[in-house]
């Protein structure tokens, strides 16, 4: 496989953990960048980046450059995106991919018409666990899929001025967590939901402190969300059929099933099946990446966001909540 140079965009937590992850596949890094020279600085220096630079666009137009990876907060995504469409880059951006189904589809559009690629990083659509367990319905050995229930909830620190919670920087638990748990809902429901009811907690700063969401599609299937910011929940996928459910722990980078088979409602037998590995989930999503840009497509891995960006931003127009910085009629 060819070589790819890499930029990188921010220098957060999620940034150092890609960088290690980009290390490992590619033995480098192209490029990073960060308007704050000291963070950059350190980020470059800790993970051997080649070249720093404290203007993005800059790095953005380097023609060096294949791919631009963009892990700052949410409210930079589209914008950068657009930058780095417009300069003929591939673009690997952090969940939430956009803030919104518009600014999603605006962009998705954008790749499309120039022949990139635009990818959300969502590692559950690249852990091994879910081929094993997608073949497995295929089978039959769950018989017909007719419920989902997703748990996700962190217990963030009372901090009002947190990027969590303020409203300017599309804080929240549904573009913080709610994109992981309706990717693995959507994974298992055979269409897109009909219908979506839902109920919210506001935090004080207006944004969603704890959800509950249900979506339900034509032919019957369910899925109930569990979201909260101030209350810890487990990271917990269960997917119910008319033979038997398995259930997955920590979901978004999960490499074990616990399956229950229900031969009838009196029996029970238990198996459990194992996939991949935790600690290279970055590794499969970039490796997957690179294939996609060899190959020229993506797999359906942009249709699986764009369901999610609608769904999300479906949910929010059900609560009334908007974001003051974007253009959401």
């Amino acid at each position: 496989m060819k070589k790819y140079n890499w930029g990188i965009i921010g220098t957060g937590w999620i940034a150092h953990d890609m960088a290690d992850a980009l290390n490992n596949v590619n033995g480098e890094i192209y490029a990073a960048a960060n308007p704050h020279k000291e963070a950059l600085d350190a980020f470059v220096k800790d993970k051997k980046v080649k070249h720093a630079f404290t203007d993005p666009d800059e790095m953005i137009n380097d023609p060096n450059i294949d791919i631009i990876y963009i892990a700052t907060p949410h409210t930079f995504h589209y914008e950068y995106i657009k930058k780095a469409l417009n300069a003929g880059k591939h673009v690997f951006c952090e969940k939430a991919i956009t803030v919104n189904a518009k600014q999603f589809d605006e962009v998705a559009q954008m790749a499309k018409d120039k022949h990139l690629l635009l990818i959300e990083g969502f590692t559950l659509y690249h852990m091994p666990i879910y081929k094993k367990m997608q073949d497995m319905i295929a089978a039959g050995k769950f018989g017909e899929i007719k419920m989902i229930q997703i748990n996700f909830g962190s217990l963030k620190d009372y901090d009002p001025k947190n990027r969590f919670f303020n409203k300017d920087l599309a804080g929240g638990a549904l573009l913080d967590i709610g994109g992981y748990a309706t990717a693995f809902a959507m994974s298992f429901m055979n269409e897109y939901p009909e219908s979506i009811n839902t109920t919210v907690k506001f935090f004080e700063t207006g944004v969603d402190e704890q959800s509950g969401i249900i979506l339900k599609n034509s032919q019957g299937q369910v899925a109930v969300m569990s979201l909260s910011m101030r209350a810890k929940q487990p990271k917990r996928g269960l997917v119910s059929g008319t033979k038997g459910y398995f259930e997955i722990n920590q979901y978004p980078r999960g490499t074990e099933a616990d399956i229950t088979y229900t031969q009838s409602a009196h029996e029970e037998t238990y198996d459990k099946v194992t996939a991949g590995d935790s600690d290279k989930a970055l590794e499969y999503e970039i490796t997957d990446f690179q294939k996609y840009v060899e190959q020229g497509h993506d797999e359906g891995e942009l249709e699986k966001s764009r369901r999610v960006a609608h769904i999300l931003t479906s949910i929010r127009t059900a609560w009334g909540m908007t974001y003051p910085f974007a253009n959401e009629k």
